[in-house]
């Protein structure tokens, strides 16, 4: 997922798109555990999605001026 595809989206959208990759993140953590993940490199990269997926919610709620409690 590229930064500018994450740009695009708006604040409810990030949330369901993060949710989703959480999601997937934590199947991903199951098939790695019992052995059914064969390209353990698929982890790595959902997790850089999160984080910039995290990035830009913090970068619209900067915007917004909302605290992050």
């Amino acid at each position: 997922m590229d930064m500018s595809d994450i740009r695009k989206f708006n604040m409810e959208e990030l949330l369901s798109k993060l949710k989703e990759t959480r999601r997937d993140h934590m199947d991903l953590r199951f098939k790695k555990a019992s052995m059914q993940l064969s390209d353990t490199t698929e982890i790595k990269k959902i997790k850089k999605d999160i984080a910039k997926l995290e990035t830009r919610l913090t970068e619209l709620r900067f915007l917004k001026g909302e605290s992050s409690d």
